[in-house]
């Protein structure tokens, strides 16, 4: 009982509660899982988060507050026109992706390179949402989508007796 009550207060204490996203094991099984039933072609893997790929996963934070749910992504190098941000009650998933082109000629010598890249997360929320009023912004290379919660889902202090 007296732990309850310690685990208790400390929730109360807490404004920012974190929602539970997939570990980087859990990301790794996902994608094993998916290599092994072959449904994608190799150039369209969703590779785990790794900071050397150009193309990997976005980072994400998911801030609740009392009545609102702030999502925040870095999408470096991604323009505004290439990003898709979808929702459900309890999810939201990000989806983009990127085009670069370079070409450089010297002399005799002549190098011209491409690259592209896609990438999709989705990530669960800690309440349901009004996905209608979901607010969007971007600048600098992060998103923040703000919606707010339904009634139901309200954060709510409970008196301890």
């Amino acid at each position: 009982m007296a732990e309850d009550s310690k685990k208790d207060s400390a929730l109360q204490k807490s404004e920012v509660t974190p929602a539970r996203s997939l570990s980087p094991f859990e990301e790794m099984d996902r994608w094993m899982d998916q290599l092994s039933r072959g449904l994608f072609h190799p150039s369209r893997w969703d590779w785990p988060t790794m900071p050397q790929l150009r193309t990997g996963i976005p980072k994400v934070d998911v801030v609740e507050r009392d009545n609102e749910v702030l999502i925040r992504a870095e999408v470096p190098g991604v323009k505004k026109e290439d990003l898709e941000v979808s929702m459900t009650d309890n999810t939201v998933t990000i989806k983009g992706h990127t085009s670069h082109e370079e070409k450089e000629e010297k002399g005799d010598y002549y190098r011209h390179e491409i690259s592209k890249g896609s990438f999709s997360r989705t990530v669960a929320l800690p309440g349901d949402v009004d996905n209608d009023k979901a607010k969007t912004k971007f600048k600098d290379g992060v998103l923040e989508v703000t919606v707010p919660k339904v009634e139901k889902a309200k954060r709510k202090n409970i008196k301890l007796d």
